[in-house]
């Protein structure tokens, strides 16, 4: 009986338990290239638009970016470029732009990080109203937005600053500066 004969069931074992020991380490690696981190979306858009409607059923506001994604491990939705409407009956709607935001997981508490621009258009009885800030929390349910940082309010030729300020978007509409307020107004 030759060195073949005599050890070749063993040298079969061998192969299979090393063939099976190269096979589960190249299935780990794969695993753990293919595994997604626990904070990465879980669903995501392009070209995102959202309206919500009012019990009358005419639009209360929209809200659209330029990409959305949400996370599940938080449920929040983070924006870029958002774009927040806010109607209002017999007026002119509120426009929010900002660089980006996020969007708390009860869809109601929308923060916007760095520039915001709050646009009104001008109609019968006021003028229009710009207001540059950075920063913007704006709650939803109640059209309230506040921020902590510089505010500066143009309604031509007026112009009013401060730092921090709280707006109420709907009627009766309140717009109030926190601190170091300065103005300048032109009367006719």
């Amino acid at each position: 009986m030759n060195f073949w004969d005599k050890y070749q069931l063993f040298i079969y074992v061998a192969a299979a338990a090393l063939l099976t020991w190269w096979l589960q380490q190249l299935y780990e690696q794969r695993a753990i290239e293919i595994k997604v981190a626990e904070n990465s979306p879980d669903f995501f858009s392009s070209g995102y638009y959202k309206q919500e409607m009012g019990p009358d059923g005419l639009p209360k506001s929209e809200l659209t970016a330029a990409s959305m994604r949400h996370y599940k491990a938080d449920g929040s939705t983070h924006l870029e470029r958002p774009v927040m409407v806010l109607h209002n009956p017999n007026a002119a709607p509120w426009v929010i732009r900002s660089d980006s935001g996020v969007m708390a997981a009860d869809g109601d508490n929308l923060q916007l990080n760095g520039k915001a621009v709050i646009d009104r258009a001008a109609e019968r009885g006021s003028s229009a109203l710009t207001i540059d800030t950075s920063d913007l929390r704006v709650k939803l349910s109640t059209h309230f937005a506040e921020t902590t940082a510089w505010a500066d309010i143009v309604s031509p030729p007026n112009r009013t600053s401060g730092t921090g300020m709280e707006v109420t978007f709907v009627s009766p509409i309140h717009l109030k500066l926190l601190s170091k307020v300065k103005g300048r107004y032109e009367i006719k």
